[in-house]
């Protein structure tokens, strides 16, 4: 396959669906620094960090509890439609927000504008592979989302500065709300793909439960949880503690700070750019897990070393970034290949909910650890949970789990569909295909037929 078929960048959809994703975390890291500056405002010294901590809580609440449920509520409506009217939905909560001065209004905004993101999210995700069945190609297009989120990181603040040099801090809101109407022009540009001719039936709690069924029952999606949840220990030491680290062992918190994330983004984006060409070698399970073990290996190592220079604390930080795309960038890729088309916008919505599960539980255990141990000490401890999760998921996930699996059905009718376009044969009607979790395979075939 040549480059340029391979290239995501090649395929029109896909183009238009970049630039709405760019659109969008542009607009959300808007939103981080006015909800931050507005926190403040409302809260003031006693109060700001209070506000913001609620703002962050009821944020994790939507994505970890709601997403499951906002995935099925939305089945029934063509994604295009459905994708549409959730960004304008969060272009129009940031308008109020402008006016916002108590914590309830700016808490209950804030909270309807995550719940819409719960439901965005994992719908875009889904798109994409669809957009890009050609699976070099798809994995390339993960390498480019991954390199956009990890610029939004970095740039929006400084966006974010720029624009408070013109404008006062709550006019941020009207800003991040002009980002999300380019993101809705692109959507409305885009010629979306078919959702599939299935379409799920049942109570509602069986359906908006179906990609927790579906990744509980599937090996390498248990393992993707667990390699997210070990790289997300170490990880959030880097997120919460960079800042604290570059104050109180560099003593220039304001000016390093930034020079340090610098670095990291700078590796995440290198990271992500090497993920296709590992992938194809070697497969997504040896990536992520290469990611994991070389953040637990940087991280342990630089939590028993004694302060290095700051050039070398650039490749330590760099390296950090490089490792976490490894991890990050296949997920998608893994997810794609593990549920059947009509499953994925479900089974992407239970990743996003488990994942941010996972970050609800690493976060305050940083910023903890953090706080009664040294920070080299905390993030010795963080790198060896990473490791024995590591460690654990490589069980969970085994080297020789295969996506085709041969298996039989002997409780099919011969003329049965799914028997007829699989070839099967003999009396037990044994046949060879991409093995998913779904009505006809309810359970993990262990050991192929």
């Amino acid at each position: 396959m040549t480059t340029k078929a391979a290239s995501p960048l090649a395929n029109g959809t896909f183009r238009t669906l970049f630039a709405a994703q760019i659109c969008s975390l542009l607009g959300v890291g808007l939103l981080t620094v006015a909800l931050s500056l507005a926190a403040y405002r409302i809260g003031g010294d006693a109060a700001g960090g209070r506000v913001l901590g609620l703002l962050l809580a009821l944020k994790m609440v939507a994505y970890v509890g709601l997403a499951p449920f906002a995935e099925s509520l939305l089945a029934g409506l063509p994604r295009k439609r459905a994708m549409v009217l959730l960004d304008a939905g969060r272009m129009l909560l940031l308008l109020p927000m402008v006016f916002a001065t108590a914590t309830g209004e700016i808490a209950a905004l804030a909270f309807v504008f995550f719940v819409l993101a719960s439901g965005f999210t994992p719908l875009f995700q889904s798109v994409i592979p669809d957009v890009l069945p050609d699976e070099a190609s798809y994995t390339r297009a993960l390498s480019w989302s991954r390199v956009a989120y990890t610029l939004e990181t970095f740039l929006s603040p400084v966006i974010a500065a720029s624009v408070l040099k013109l404008v006062a801090p709550n006019a941020l809101f009207l800003f991040a709300a002009i980002a999300f109407a380019g993101s809705v022009l692109f959507l409305m540009l885009t010629r979306f793909p078919e959702r599939g001719t299935v379409q799920r039936k049942g109570p509602f709690l069986q359906r908006a439960m179906r990609g927790m069924w579906i990744y509980g029952k599937t090996p390498r999606l248990r393992g993707l949880f667990l390699l997210n949840f070990a790289l997300s220990l170490s990880m959030a030491w880097v997120l919460v503690n960079t800042v604290v680290y570059a104050g109180a062992r560099l003593g220039d918190a304001d000016g390093l700070y930034p020079v340090l994330m610098a670095g990291y983004g700078a590796g995440a984006a290198v990271g992500a750019f090497v993920v296709p060409r590992l992938v194809a070698g070697a497969g997504e399970r040896v990536a992520m897990l290469l990611g994991v073990f070389a953040f637990a290996t940087i991280g342990a190592g630089f939590g028993l070393a004694p302060q290095p220079p700051l050039t070398v604390l650039l490749g330590v930080w760099a390296g950090f970034g490089l490792a976490s795309s490894l991890v990050l960038t296949p997920g998608g890729l893994v997810i794609a290949r593990s549920a059947a088309r009509e499953d994925r916008a479900a089974v992407f919505a239970a990743q996003f909910s488990l994942s941010h599960a996972g970050w609800l539980l690493a976060y305050p255990l940083a910023g903890w650890l953090g706080g009664v141990v040294t920070l080299e000490h905390a993030l010795l401890a963080l790198a060896l949970l990473s490791a024995i999760t590591g460690l654990i998921a490589m069980r969970v996930w085994p080297a020789s789990d295969t996506l085709e699996r041969s298996h039989a059905h002997p409780e099919l009718p011969d003329n049965h569909p799914h028997l007829r376009n699989h070839g099967a044969t003999g009396a037990g009607h044994v046949h060879v295909h991409a093995y998913h979790i779904d009505d006809l395979h309810p359970n993990w075939v262990k050991t192929p037929v």
